[in-house]
C-alpha cells in the first residue's frame, strides 16, 4: 500500500535523511587506499550512532553490516569485510540508511580512489545524471513510468545499460515500501505520483550489458559480464510543485 505522508511525518523524515546524506559525505572523504571495506563500514556505524540514529541496514533481513559497499562489477549489496581492500582505480559504491524519529533515510553514491579510467569516470557521472534527469519536472500527477523512462533514455544515449532486477522503492516508516520505482519504462505509464509520497530513486547503471548474477552469499549482485557498475540514490519527496531531494 502506498502511504502519503502528513506534514508532521515529512518533518520527522528530514533528520534521518540528513544523517544519511552526511554519513555518505563522511565515508566518501574517508576513502583511502589500503583500507578494508569493514573499516569503512565501521565509520558508517559510528557516525550514525553518534547522531542518535540507528543504521537502517544492520540486521535488515539478517544483513550483517551498516552499509553496502560494492566495488566495480558488484552492482549492489556488497557486504563489507576485513579481506576486501580498497585500491586505486576501482569504483566504490556505498549505499546506506539511517533510522530516527520512526522513519528511514536511504541514499547511495559511487566514489573512486586515485586515478580512474575515463570510461569508469563517465559511468559514474552518467549514473548521477540519470538521477537528476529522473527528478526533472516531477510533481503531483506525474506518471511513475516517466522516472524509469528518463533514466533509461539518458543511460542508453550514453552507451550504458540499465539493471532491471533491482529497482527503487517507496520509503518512510519502512525502508522498502510501495511503489516499486523501476529505472526503465515507458513515458506516461504507471500510477500517478501524489504530493506527500516519498520514494527512493536509484539508478543502477552498467558499463556493459544489463544482465546480473546473484552471489551465493544471498546478498551481492554483480554484473554477469564482469564489467563495472555504478549506483546513485536519494530519498525524494513529491510535492504539489515539484520534487524535494531529502538526502541532498
Amino acid at each position: 500500500m502506498i502511504t502519503i505522508k502528513t506534514a508532521a511525518e515529512i518533518e520527522a523524515m528530514r533528520e534521518p535523511c540528513r544523517i544519511t546524506r552526511d554519513v555518505l559525505e563522511v565515508m566518501g572523504k574517508s576513502l583511502r587506499e589500503g583500507m578494508t571495506t569493514a573499516q569503512l563500514d565501521k565509520i558508517a556505524f559510528e557516525y550514525i550512532k553518534d547522531c542518535g540514529a540507528e543504521p537502517a541496514f544492520l540486521g535488515y533481513g539478517g544483513y550483517p553490516a551498516s552499509s553496502c559497499i560494492s566495488l566495480d562489477d558488484m552492482v549492489v549489496h556488497g557486504i563489507p569485510n576485513e579481506h576486501t581492500v580498497l585500491r586505486p582505480g576501482v569504483i566504490v559504491s556505498i549505499d546506506v540508511g539511517a533510522v530516527k524519529n520512526g522513519f528511514v533515510g536511504d541514499a547511495a553514491r559511487s566514489f573512486y580512489i586515485g586515478e580512474i579510467s575515463p570510461e569508469k569516470k563517465k559511468l559514474i557521472d552518467v549514473t548521477r545524471e540519470c538521477f537528476f534527469e529522473a527528478v526533472k519536472d516531477l510533481s503531483d500527477g506525474t506518471p511513475l513510468g516517466d522516472i524509469g523512462w528518463r533514466v533509461q533514455t539518458h543511460a542508453e544515449e550514453n552507451g550504458f545499460s540499465v539493471v532491471r532486477e533491482m529497482v527503487g522503492h517507496g520509503v518512510g516508516r519502512q525502508m522498502h515500501e510501495d511503489p516499486s520505482v523501476p529505472n526503465f519504462g515507458k513515458k506516461g505509464t504507471g500510477i500517478r505520483l501524489k504530493a506527500g509520497m516519498t520514494i527512493a530513486i536509484e539508478p543502477m547503471i552498467n558499463l556493459g550489458e544489463r544482465y546480473v548474477k546473484f552471489l551465493p552469499d544471498g546478498w551481492g549482485v554483480a554484473t554477469r559480464d564482469g564489467k563495472p557498475s555504478a549506483h546513485y540514490e536519494n530519498t525524494v519527496l513529491i510535492t504539489k510543485d515539484g520534487a524535494e531531494i531529502l538526502t541532498l
